[in-house]
């Protein structure tokens, strides 16, 4: 069954709700601010993505952090996201072995 990874409130998320149900596609959310990503799930999207096509660098957990100057190793932040899961992009598809990030309609 698909995944369907991020916050309830972002309209992103939303989006991707209404065109999973206009095409009746069956998923499975997971809210994460409510259950946020094991370290070892994190490490699997970051190795299946990569760690730059995760992190949204225009939100506003990147911003309010103070990252944009910072120059920060992939495991500097590696250990920031997994802390600020907030700072995901949203949404992340998983299905079987396949993981998209970010919500297109095309």
């Amino acid at each position: 069954m698909l995944k369907v990874y991020g916050i309830k409130n972002c309209n992103k998320v939303r989006d991707t709700f209404k065109w999973l149900e206009e095409n009746d596609v069956d998923y499975e959310f997971i809210n994460l601010k409510k259950e946020p990503l094991s370290e070892g799930k994190l490490d699997e999207f970051v190795h299946k993505v990569g760690l730059d096509v995760l992190i949204n660098r225009r939100g506003m957990t990147w911003r309010n952090l103070g990252l944009k100057d910072k120059d920060l190793s992939e495991d500097e932040l590696f250990d920031v996201l997994l802390e600020n899961q907030t700072m995901i992009k949203r949404p992340v598809l998983e299905l079987d072995d396949a993981v998209l990030v970010g919500y297109d309609e095309d």
